[in-house]
């Protein structure tokens, strides 16, 4: 992870940024130096959210998981990214005055409501419930979530722009503003995480022993589901739609070390985090001097192992 954000600093720039002037910009700066101040003052805060936003996905792709005991829950399968995306686009075709704050509380709300509404069609609430059911709910309302998006953007041309460029998933516009606004909300959220990660495992018992055992199934799915809401509404509120990564990172996770909550979370969020920042500077290699939205190269690697899950039946 550091390696990769390292590199990000100073790869892939129309200015000449040597490695020597990455380092030197975090702890001799030079206030003479335009490389210095490229490197401080836009490629160091987008690596930042970069990271914030991979390990916030990634654990709330965990949570999902573990609360709904299916491998396939993630924010982008389970129509939490379409809901927030349509709740994004109502915000900045209707109300653009409302700014960074108010699009991220739209892509809660409008999350929230599609992650409840999948849940309920699905029967994600009630033990045993068929996994299959749940991810085909899942698909209907981010086609629903879609077509309304859609429809916003042809309606109100004027915001046309910004609302496909929030929905391609790219870092370009991250500044310190926005990690300013966006790190006390990730660290709540994965504060969270790591203290809900036991009952998840005991969730993993079935409800019913995990009831025996003195959990509080209503509690902790309400508790699960509020902190989905909160990382995934924050990193979409700061940079747009960046999918897969939920779904992809807690296997990789799981496949390093092993099924208990408490031990790949941890590894899970470090994972995320790598893999957007990774994605991100990525994302400037492939046609550069343009760049490439972050969200269509972490979709190009997820898409295939979504297919590749499905094709092992894991529903």
């Amino acid at each position: 992870m550091l390696l990769i954000s390292w590199l990000s600093l100073f790869t892939w720039s129309s200015i000449t940024i040597s490695p020597l002037d990455a380092l030197q910009a975090l702890y001799q700066f030079d206030q003479d130096s335009i490389a210095q101040h490229i490197v401080r003052d836009l490629r160091l805060p987008r690596v930042l959210v970069a990271l914030l936003v991979g390990a916030c996905l990634a654990a709330a792709g965990v949570i999902m998981q573990g609360l709904t005991l299916n491998p396939l829950a993630s924010p982008s399968v389970l129509g939490v990214n379409a809901g927030a995306a349509l709740g994004m686009a109502l915000v900045s075709t209707i109300t653009p005055w409302f700014g960074l704050l108010g699009t991220t509380m739209a892509a809660m709300i409008g999350g929230g409501l599609a992650w409840s509404l999948v849940m309920l069609l699905g029967s994600g609430w009630r033990t045993g419930n068929e996994q299959g059911r749940l991810v085909l709910a899942g698909v209907a309302i981010s086609a629903l979530c879609a077509a309304l998006t859609k429809a916003l953007v042809i309606i109100e041309e004027d915001q046309a722009s910004a609302v496909i460029t929030w929905l391609a998933g790219s870092l370009t516009d991250a500044r310190w503003q926005t990690f300013d606004a966006f790190w006390p909300v990730a660290v709540v959220g994965l504060l969270g995480a790591s203290l809900l990660s036991p009952s998840l495992n005991l969730l993993q018992l079935g409800d019913d022993n995990a009831r025996n055992l003195g959990v509080s199934i209503g509690f902790v799915k309400l508790i699960g589901s509020f902190l989905v809401l909160l990382l995934v509404g924050a990193s979409l509120g700061a940079v747009g739609s960046i999918s897969f990564v939920g779904l992809l990172v807690p296997h990789m996770a799981k496949l390093l070390i092993g099924q208990d909550h408490r031990r790949f979370l941890p590894i899970a969020i470090l994972l995320g985090a790598s893999l957007v920042a990774l994605a991100d500077t990525l994302s400037r290699a492939i046609i550069f001097p343009m760049e490439t939205p972050a969200g269509a190269i972490l979709a190009l690697i997820g898409a295939p192992f979504f297919i590749y899950m499905v094709r092992k039946k894991t529903l």
